[in-house]
């Protein structure tokens, strides 16, 4: 047998070794629709359409946006251009975390053992609380009670929004800002592993026992939240994850390796890998103690990032991978927290370090570290539920060397500057050049290629503008007769752009190139849109980039 023979053959092997029954885990999860509204301060009053916006798109929205058409991962123009009287927040995510801390407390009043898999959203395991209470559907209902006695939200920074136009910045409360609504009700659902589960929260139902593959089977491939692999399964006639599961795992593993392969046992209504072999692994929790005790929080946010840096390297050293982590602190008086983050080996060194600033914050918020305590002795970071790590491919001929400096030298800024202090400009899909850049954080997944290969119709091509404002700046753009100029539906110019107003200063125009029309979803009567875009040059040597659109000229874009 051949070497690439022997690696077919234990590729498959493996895939076979997953289909092992096991079995399953029950798992509860309880999820807070629009969290990041909440912890924003929520909606000021009935029907106030609201977002929240992070990297230039919307990743939350009130009911009222939605009822509009706002959906999350719009891009800010088009949301707006759909909801004129929206009102956008900038994200909070250590607020987010601050706010969730009490509903953590009170669902670990059931069990000890609380995963937080984002803010708004956590899991519990099922099986002990399910025997005390008399069952699952009675855990259930005992933990939606307990949860409806909360207030959640207060302490939540109200009023953050802003007007469109400009950038997404706070602004500072009037002293009569009317309250906050409360919090929509959380939703509660169960189901074999926490992929099931976090579905069948947002459904508000219980799967029984061995169902959740026919309960999972009419959701879309998008649902396993992996953009590349989803786009790739509906193009080769698997949209869903019915489809997917139906595929044997061993073809599963060789078409489309470690990542494919743990979710098509998602897809099945598995866990995402089958249960580690050995039963006791490495003690590889990370820990930093404070001789004297230390009295502020600050300290222990520096001393999280260099935790989550070793953490990290020790997993690498000992090629594991984790799927939880637990940051835990101690006092002086003994009495200590612990809280447990979704990780999954997903998450890299910086992002991790945020994790543990925001958990160390949201105990500040709760007045767990008062005085009384006298002060913090340890920080620990302990890996829990330990799995081999399939790592990734490098890149050949030395290419990776460098990669791996530039990713390490990165990594250390973010760490400084913050999760999202350390940006990107990544190319997407988009005709106009507000549309075909946006920045992102560092180590984020980028665009799908399909999206920014597209030939998309109307783009311009090189050179592209340097300066792009924030928003357009309205002008006027006047023929020989003073008249305005106007584009027909055959693009035909009504008259030579000869003079633009800006501000009510006039400007000659000595040069001029276009229009480069564009139509964008013409089949839709709510979306349609056309644009013409026009190239000028000034008397005073700036070339600018204009856009018409519903009758009205603005400054798009300037050339550098």
């Amino acid at each position: 047998m051949t070497a690439v023979e022997k690696s077919d053959a234990a590729g498959t092997g493996e895939a076979l070794a997953d289909d092992v029954l096991v079995d399953p885990v029950r798992v509860l999860v309880i999820w807070y629709p629009d969290w990041p509204i909440v912890a924003t301060g929520g909606v000021a009053e009935p029907g106030q359409a609201v977002a929240v916006v992070e990297g230039g798109r919307v990743l939350a929205c009130s009911n009222a946006a939605r009822l509009a058409g706002v959906r999350r991962g719009q891009r800010l123009r088009l949301a707006h251009r759909l909801c004129p009287e929206l009102r956008l927040r900038e994200r909070d995510p250590a607020g987010e975390t601050r706010c969730f801390e009490p509903v953590l407390v009170a669902v670990e009043s059931f069990t000890p053992r609380v995963e937080v898999l984002r803010p708004g959203l956590c899991a519990i395991q099922v099986k002990g609380p399910a025997r005390y209470f008399g069952g699952e559907r009675a855990l259930v209902a005992a933990v939606l009670a307990a949860l409806a006695e909360l207030r959640v939200g207060e302490g939540a920074e109200a009023d953050r929004d802003t007007d469109w136009g400009g950038p997404v910045t706070p602004v500072t409360a009037p002293a009569a800002a009317p309250e906050p609504t409360a919090a929509p009700a959380p939703q509660a659902g169960v189901a074999d592993g926490v992929f099931a589960a976090a579905l069948a929260a947002r459904a508000g139902v219980l799967v029984p026992a061995g169902r959740t593959a026919e309960f999972l089977a009419p959701y879309p491939v998008a649902a396993l939240e992996d953009e590349p692999l989803a786009e790739l399964l509906v193009r080769l006639g698997v949209p869903t994850l019915g489809d997917f599961a139906r595929l044997p795992a061993a073809t599963v593993a060789d078409r489309f390796g470690p990542a494919g392969r743990a979710a098509h046992r998602l897809a099945r209504g598995r866990t995402a890998r089958p249960p580690a072999g050995r039963t006791a692994g490495p003690d590889l929790a990370v820990e930093q103690r404070f001789d004297p005790p230390e009295l502020l929080v600050e300290p222990l946010v520096f001393v999280g990032r260099a935790l989550a840096e070793r953490l990290h390297e020790a997993l690498a050293g000992a090629g594991l991978a984790c799927r939880r982590v637990a940051v835990e602190v101690t006092c002086a008086d003994g009495s200590s927290a612990a809280r447990l983050w979704q990780h999954e080996g997903r998450l890299s060194a910086p992002a991790l370090a945020e994790r543990v600033r925001w958990q160390l914050q949201a105990w500040q918020g709760s007045g767990f570290f008062a005085p009384t305590a006298g002060g913090f002795t340890a920080l620990r970071l302990a890996p829990d539920e330990l799995v081999a790590d399939h790592g990734r491919q490098l890149a050949l001929w030395g290419q990776a060397v460098v990669e791996d400096r530039v990713e390490r030298a990165a990594a250390r800024v973010q760490a400084l500057l913050g999760y999202g202090g350390l940006s990107r400009v990544e190319r997407i899909g988009g005709r106009g050049p507000d549309e075909v850049l946006v920045r992102v954080p560092w180590g984020e997944r980028p665009a799908p290629a399909a999206d920014r290969d597209a030939p998309w119709p109307g783009r311009l091509g090189h050179p592209a503008p340097g300066v792009v404002p924030s928003a357009p700046v309205p002008v006027t753009v006047l023929d020989t007769a003073g008249l305005p100029v106007t584009v027909t539906g055959r693009a035909e110019v009504s008259a030579p752009p000869v003079q633009l107003v800006l501000d009510g200063r006039v400007t000659v125009i000595t040069g001029w190139a276009g229009p480069w029309p564009a139509v964008e979803r013409w089949w839709d009567p709510d979306l349609a849109r056309r644009r013409a875009r026009f190239q000028v040059t000034l008397a005073d040597g700036r070339a600018l980039l204009l856009v018409l659109e519903g009758g009205g000229w603005a400054v798009e874009a300037a050339y550098t």
